[in-house]
């Protein structure tokens, strides 16, 4: 991964994480979500240049599918993977916070 794009994560995250630890704090996985995520598929998650990742487009997925999906990417795609930046309790976390929607 480029460091270019790692500071910039670094910095969106608001320095919840150094480099090589993983993000633990809901508040800046929520942001990244919505920031990193927002980036290919819009900032209301309905779809931009990746699709909508919003709960009923998601459906047809599971907790630990999706999380592998964060954490692993989609090859041949501009699905990046995540795992050099996120534990799979983290992606485990964003993969449920999409499927089931933001917390009341």
């Amino acid at each position: 991964m480029p460091v270019n794009r790692l500071l910039v994560i670094l910095a969106l995250l608001g320095g919840a994480a150094r480099a090589g630890e993983p993000v633990s704090d809901a508040v800046a996985l929520e942001r990244l979500v919505r920031q990193d995520c927002g980036s290919c598929h819009g900032l209301t998650l309905k779809g931009g240049l990746g699709p909508d990742i919003r709960p009923q487009a998601l459906r047809h997925y599971d907790t630990e599918t999706l999380s592998e999906v964060v954490l692993d990417g989609i090859p041949g795609t501009a699905m990046p993977p995540w795992r050099p930046l996120l534990s799979e309790s983290d992606a485990e976390w964003i993969a449920d916070y999409l499927l089931n929607g933001e917390p009341e």
